[in-house]
């Protein structure tokens, strides 16, 4: 469990509490919840106070009598006609079927008297309440009323210009026209919301291929990116490489936001007789891009290996990914290129260097190596300690414990204890014991953790 639901329990579980010993709801008391998981965890504490006190608590507050432990009085306090829907919701999952049976009778008149509301504010914990026994009721219901467009609560609808009377363009808080309940929830910052509206989205097949492509290039959660990306893929290859929304779909996917949607636009280049394009994404940031980039090179009678040799080997276009996409295609005899590149003015390039060395597992050049700790770029200091690691036993430890005087900077003295701890022996102990008290925080808790 994350830190913002616990934080989003807790709020529910105080605002309980104080409701329950008697404080005012509203403006300047108790702040109702609004989040889901702060919604039950409210119910969860009223039958917990009530189940450890005695006598039990008054519980004249509506929110406290929808979560008694007693059947009747929550079954009483659905009929009021001020019930907090969320709390609604969670009686229509109740273990006692009369109380399900009226709860689910509120909801339906509510979810008909206001679609739009409802299921905007509704559909987090409707969600999250599908996942209990009895909570499918309320999801088929919700589900049921958004195949049927439905406007946002907010939303205005355009007006022409009559007589005196000027046009009034249509209002969206979406961006979409009209501004509907399923795009707002398409928009949702509630990650299972988005993902369930983009399932529904896709099996309505109300979107285009070059819609998709796009919604698969600006989402930024990875599991939602996904469902719009295989949908892309899939509607690319029931059309065709010839067809007309291709070219501009795969562009789209290209430019992509998360690695696995690019990761489709360079598959897509091949079958889209644009293989060769895909030469330039074998230095992508992503690894699974720069995988499939070098597949479709292959695939279009490339070498990878050659091009990704060209880049590296002059010294105006050389970059960090370009010699981390060689590293990848490499061998053990190309490791002089990448040292070539520990000289190189960019501390990005030297780090990425020194890692792609380790990747090919070659010998470890102690004496090149061991100045390296004290280069002014951290990236580069930490990655020379873990090339070191696995000879750290045959390190002497006077130069080590040296680099971790007060004067060295604060990542050279990380590196450096990383490989006295790796070393082990009395250096280790003495190295441990001196950082526990060391005024950089990274370093004080690394040798106050485990084997420091």
């Amino acid at each position: 469990m994350g830190a913002a639901m616990r934080s989003e329990m807790e709020s529910g579980r105080a605002a309980a509490r104080a409701l329950l010993s008697g404080a005012r709801a509203g403006f300047g008391g108790v702040r109702p919840p609004d989040l889901p998981g702060a919604w039950t965890a409210f119910d969860e504490e009223v039958r917990r106070v009530h189940s450890r006190s005695y006598p039990p608590p008054p519980g004249t507050r509506l929110e406290t009598r929808l979560c008694d432990p007693d059947g009747h009085v929550r079954e009483a306090a659905l009929r009021d006609p001020k019930a907090p829907l969320p709390l609604v919701a969670i009686r229509c999952a109740d273990w006692v079927p009369a109380v399900r049976d009226l709860a689910r009778q509120v909801l339906a008149g509510a979810l008909a008297a206001d679609p739009g509301r409802t299921l905007t504010a509704l559909m987090p914990l409707v969600l999250r309440l599908g996942q209990r026994e009895q909570g499918g009721w309320a999801l088929e219901l919700f589900d049921t009323a958004l195949r049927e467009p439905a406007l946002a609560p907010w939303a205005r609808p355009a007006r022409p210009a009559r007589w005196v009377r000027p046009a009034r363009p249509a209002r969206t808080l979406t961006g979409e026209v009209p501004d509907t309940v399923m795009a707002w929830l398409r928009r949702s910052g509630d990650l299972p919301v988005r993902r369930y509206a983009a399932r529904l989205t896709l099996e309505s097949g109300s979107f285009g291929v070059r819609e998709v492509a796009r919604r698969a290039a600006v989402e930024s959660d990875p599991l939602t990116s996904r469902l719009w990306a295989d949908a892309a893929m899939a509607a690319m290859a029931a059309d065709g490489p010839d067809g007309g929304p291709d070219d501009e779909a795969i562009d789209t996917l290209l430019g992509g936001h998360v690695p696995m949607v690019r990761a489709c636009g360079v598959t897509a280049l091949r079958r889209a007789g644009r293989a060769p394009e895909a030469a330039r994404h074998l230095t992508d940031r992503s690894a699974l891009v720069r995988a499939c980039a070098r597949w479709a090179v292959k695939q279009a009678g490339g070498d990878p290996y050659a091009l990704c040799r060209e880049l590296i080997e002059d010294p105006e276009r050389v970059f960090p990914y370009a010699v981390t996409g060689f590293a990848e295609c490499a061998g053990r005899a190309d490791a002089p290129l990448l040292r070539a590149l520990l000289d190189h003015p960019a501390g990005a390039v030297r780090a990425a260097a020194l890692a792609g060395l380790r990747t090919l597992e070659g010998p470890v050049d102690v004496e090149r190596l061991l100045p390296l700790l004290d280069d002014p770029s951290a990236s580069v200091a930490r990655e020379a300690a873990l090339c070191l690691l696995s000879s750290a036993v045959r390190l002497d430890a006077a130069p080590l414990e040296a680099r971790l005087g007060a004067d060295r900077p604060s990542h050279t003295r990380r590196a450096a204890f990383r490989l006295l701890r790796a070393r082990g022996g009395a250096a280790a102990l003495r190295a441990s014991r001196a950082r526990a008290r060391d005024p950089d925080p990274a370093l004080r808790a690394l040798a106050r953790g485990p084997g420091g």
